[in-house]
């Protein structure tokens, strides 16, 4: 694999479905929290994401700035490809962001737009 990189999950990309749909492959991680940010509920209206995810509603987190805040989730290690194939899936609702997670690591992760 090429230089990696970690990706935050809290939503849909933690789905095996999701993964083999978007990466090839099942991902390997660990639990790990974002900081500073609550998730809520967006409605995803984009065809071959519903089909990917089955899901109407993905989670989304928008930046509290409040330290208790936590969302938890799974960290991946992934490839600058993979990370593109992931913003292909990510529709426009989201951004992407790198941000500090609980464990101290640095990682990309989606918020809202």
């Amino acid at each position: 694999m090429s230089e990696t990189v970690l990706l935050f999950s809290y939503g849909t990309l933690q789905d095996k479905a999701v993964q083999l749909s978007s990466f090839g492959r099942e991902l390997q991680g660990h639990a790990d929290a974002l900081v500073g940010f609550r998730q809520d509920w967006v409605e995803i209206t984009d065809p071959a994401v519903l089909a990917t995810s089955g899901k109407t509603h993905h989670p989304i987190v928008h930046y509290s700035g409040e330290d208790a805040d936590r969302v938890p989730g799974t960290v991946f290690e992934i490839s600058h490809e993979e990370l593109l194939a992931a913003d292909a899936y990510e529709v426009s609702d989201y951004q992407r962001i790198n941000a500090s997670l609980q464990s101290g690591l640095q990682a990309w992760v989606y918020v809202k737009a």
